[in-house]
C-alpha cells in the first residue's frame, strides 16, 4: 500500500539520489536499505519505496514511520484489493484486462487502485447493495441467458478449451483455479459453459435442444 500523499520511488530513483549508478547501489547498499526501508508492495514484483524514509536513510537519519491507520486515497496493490474484495489478485488482473474492474493507476510499473474505489465496488457490487438489484415493486429485468452471463473469466476459460488440445476438464479447471483463483470446480462449469455456447447471439446447444 502507499499510504494517500505519500510519494514513492522506485530503486532506480533512490541509486540517482544517492549519486551511483542502480547495479553499485543494488551490489553494495541494497540489500542493507531493504532492512530499515520497508517495501511498500512486498507482493508485487516492483519494489517500491516511501521517498521520505529512503531519503532519511541516505541521509544518515532514523527512518520515520508511514502514518497509522487507513485512508481513503490509499493506494492498495492487486493482493491488497483482493482481500478487500475477497477474490484472487489473479482474478482482480483478470477483471481488469477484460474491463470488468477499473485499471486504476500505474505507478513506477505497478497498477494501484485507490481504498476509496474498492470499497465501493465492494459495497456496490453489480446487483447487490445501494444501487444493485431490483426494488420491491419494481418489474423484473431480462433473465441472464446464463448464470455467468457478463462474467469476464468466461473468456478466460473459452480461451483454455481452445488451447487444451483434448486434455481433462478438470486438470484445465484446476490450472485455471491455481492461475486465476475461484475453485476447481467453479472453474468447471465455466468450461462447461463455455462448451456449450455456440451461437452468435448467445444461445447454448442445451437451449436449442429444449426448443426443439
Amino acid at each position: 500500500m502507499i499510504p494517500q500523499g505519500r510519494p514513492a520511488v522506485n530503486e532506480s530513483d533512490i541509486a540517482q539520489l544517492a549519486g551511483v549508478s542502480l547495479s553499485t547501489w543494488r551490489r553494495h547498499h541494497g540489500d542493507d536499505f531493504r532492512v530499515h526501508v520497508p517495501d511498500l508492495l512486498p507482493d508485487s514484483r516492483n519494489r517500491l519505496y516511501d521517498r521520505a524514509q529512503a531519503e532519511a536513510y541516505l541521509a544518515g537519519e532514523p527512518v520515520p514511520a508511514l502514518p497509522e491507520g487507513e485512508h481513503l486515497d490509499d493506494l492498495l496493490s492487486a493482493g491488497e484489493v483482493a482481500e478487500v474484495l475477497g477474490i484472487s489478485a489473479g482474478t482482480v488482473r483478470a477483471y481488469t484486462t477484460s474491463g470488468h474492474f477499473s485499471p486504476g493507476v500505474t505507478v513506477h510499473g505497478s497498477r494501484l487502485w485507490s481504498r476509496r474505489e474498492v470499497l465501493e465496488r465492494r459495497d456496490n457490487a453489480p446487483g447487490r447493495g445501494a444501487g444493485g438489484g431490483r426494488r420491491a415493486g419494481e418489474p423484473q429485468g431480462p433473465r441472464k441467458a446464463h448464470a455467468y452471463e457478463g462474467d469476464p473469466r468466461l473468456d478466460i476459460a473459452r480461451k483454455a478449451l481452445a488451447a487444451a488440445g483434448g486434455a481433462p476438464k478438470g486438470r484445465v479447471a484446476a490450472e485455471l483455479a491455481a492461475l486465476h483463483g475461484s475453485t476447481p470446480r467453479t472453474w468447471e462449469r465455466l468450461l462447461t459453459t463455455a462448451a456449450l455456447r455456440d451461437d452468435a447471439d448467445g444461445r447454448f446447444g442445451e437451449e436449442r435442444e429444449a426448443q426443439a
